[in-house]
């Protein structure tokens, strides 16, 4: 695929492609299947932090922005836009729940990049745990293949919210029940 001489590559063509979905809305990464261009030196370190390059991305606005054009492929994370994909590295899960509220039933999540995503059917919840440690990793499902990291105390809200059914504690949101894991696993 050849790309006009005028357009942008790289970093600039990732935040320009980010910016033609409307509002606060996604692009449609998954429609867009570009030709692999390589790696882009970013990270996103298991705490939250994007890296380009070892340094902090500092503005919350542009993480945003590439956070909009994150996909999870077969082969790994990228960044993509319509002519180019760009393999970054992710250390965790790209993304983090750092609240949570509970209304009509639903719990609603809000990730450290500003997505807001309502637990149930299209969004569960996840816990693993580890087999030497017994320490729980809790999960949501944002968007694609993509996930985010339930935060420690956000997961310790949701224990505080939970019920015990069947020796578990399970919380549950738009209709659907989450196991959080069994009762007197260290969680409770």
């Amino acid at each position: 695929m050849s790309v006009p001489a005028d357009s942008k590559t790289g970093l600039a063509a990732v935040a320009e492609a980010a910016t033609q979905a409307p509002g606060r809305g996604l692009p449609p990464v998954h429609l867009w299947n570009p030709t692999h261009c390589g790696d882009i030196d970013i990270v996103i370190r298991r705490d939250g932090t994007w890296l380009h390059e070892t340094s902090p991305i500092g503005r919350p606005e542009l993480v945003r922005l590439f956070s909009t054009v994150l996909r999870r492929d077969p082969d790994g994370y990228c960044l993509v836009t319509p002519v180019e994909k760009l393999s970054i590295r992710v250390e965790d899960l790209p993304f983090r729940a750092v609240a949570v509220t509970e209304a009509d039933g639903v719990l609603r999540f809000t990730t450290d990049v500003g997505d807001v995503v309502d637990a149930g059917s299209d969004h569960p919840i996840q816990v693993e745990t580890d087999p030497v440690s017994g320490e729980p990793s809790p999960a949501l499902h944002v968007r694609g293949d993509l996930w985010a990291r339930i935060a420690r105390p956000v997961f310790y809200e949701l224990v505080e919210r939970a019920r015990v059914e069947g020796g578990r504690l399970v919380v549950r949101s738009g209709g659907e029940a989450f196991a959080l894991g069994p009762v007197g696993a260290g969680i409770a």
